[in-house]
């Protein structure tokens, strides 16, 4: 799966399990650069996605918000194995 594709489909997938996911704007002059993250922000787990970061980044920024969530909801739904590999840990979604 292309990298655009597998950031779609965490996109996708961690708005359809509520996840609230955020785009920043880019740093202004003399502003510390943004990086993609998970936060909590007043209790709510947040994906922070920096337009500056490279999809590989915002890719597990998504991952790492989903993991967080736990496991429930996800069960029971069918995720194509590059999806299922990256929120597993893995890398995988390169490729495939």
């Amino acid at each position: 799966m292309e990298p655009a594709e597998l950031h779609d489909r965490l996109l996708e997938l961690a708005r359809e399990a509520g996840l609230r996911v955020e785009r920043l704007s880019a740093a202004g002059e003399g502003e510390a650069p943004t990086r993609s993250g998970v936060c909590r922000l007043r209790g709510e787990l947040r994906v922070l996605l920096a337009p500056g970061d490279g999809i590989e980044d915002r890719i597990e920024a998504l991952a790492a918000g989903l993991r967080a969530l736990g496991p429930a909801p996800l069960e029971g739904r069918w995720l194509p194995p590059a999806v299922r590999a990256r929120l597993e840990g893995g890398a995988g979604g390169s490729g495939a």
